[in-house]
């Protein structure tokens, strides 16, 4: 884990200023979505139980590195894919969820960045976009969203405006491990949508700064560029922040 590079690509973002200008039909699906959150949070307290813990739960020991629950959640409906790990606790994390939208899943028209002859991505027709991860602390809870290099999740690579289009794809909305799971993280893609913009975007710059850098190295492989953006969040302070710009609507 190269953390220096976590740490140069981190974001500080005024989160108001995020919301400006976007379409009320864009702020009214952010608070469905916040409402969403919230809910999830409300029935999985109930039961002393969270997020990360639904993913554990039945799963055996906890390994770094390992992926929960073990063969990944997939909505073969939507194309989405997600999985829970750990390997990064000088970040102060307990483990974070990566987020994709698989090839059957993609809007028509969409095809990965051109890259080296040697990297390793799948073909095409089995190709993955990683839309963003979501760091958790020991308690359940969200921190931070990331972006990565393809390396590390062995991507395909779209370009950020196509990944963003993407965003809006993300559903998984069946029963395992978890539905209330499985609702909260399909909610948090939305109610953070334009802090996903933003490090998609933020991503894209990092990776092209870093190739003209590097021009001997293949940089969808450097394992020198592993994050690529990182910004804190705050499901609390979002929902507040979108009920204002409602408000101002």
């Amino acid at each position: 884990m190269n953390t220096n590079a976590a740490i140069e690509h981190d974001i500080v973002a005024d989160a108001t200023a995020l919301l400006q200008g976007l379409p009320r039909a864009r702020l009214e699906k952010m608070h469905a979505a916040g409402m969403t959150i919230l809910e999830c949070y409300r029935l999985l307290e109930k039961a002393g139980a969270n997020v990360v813990g639904q993913c554990l739960a039945h799963q055996g020991t906890f390994y770094e590195l390992e992926h929960y629950p073990r063969g990944d959640v997939f909505d073969e409906e939507f194309g989405a894919q997600y999985y829970y790990h750990a390997h990064r606790p000088d970040l102060g994390e307990h483990g974070h969820f990566h987020c994709f939208i698989r090839r059957e899943g993609m809007p028509v028209g969409v095809h990965p960045v051109d890259m080296p002859p040697d990297t390793p991505r799948p073909p095409e027709e089995e190709a993955v976009c990683h839309l963003v991860a979501i760091s958790m602390d020991r308690m359940g809870y969200p921190t931070h969203l990331f972006t990565t290099n393809r390396w590390v999740t062995n991507e395909s690579f779209y370009r950020a405006e196509d990944a963003l289009r993407m965003v809006d794809l993300f559903r998984v909305e069946h029963v395992y491990p978890c539905l209330a799971t499985n609702r909260w993280i399909s909610a948090m893609l939305q109610l953070f949508w334009p802090q996903i913009r933003l490090l998609l975007e933020e991503r894209d710059v990092v990776v092209e700064r870093w190739r003209r850098a590097h021009p001997e190295r293949n940089v969808y492989e450097d394992r020198e560029l592993e994050i690529t953006s990182r910004m804190p969040i705050d499901v609390d302070a979002q929902i507040e922040l979108v009920e204002a710009a409602l408000r101002g609507a």
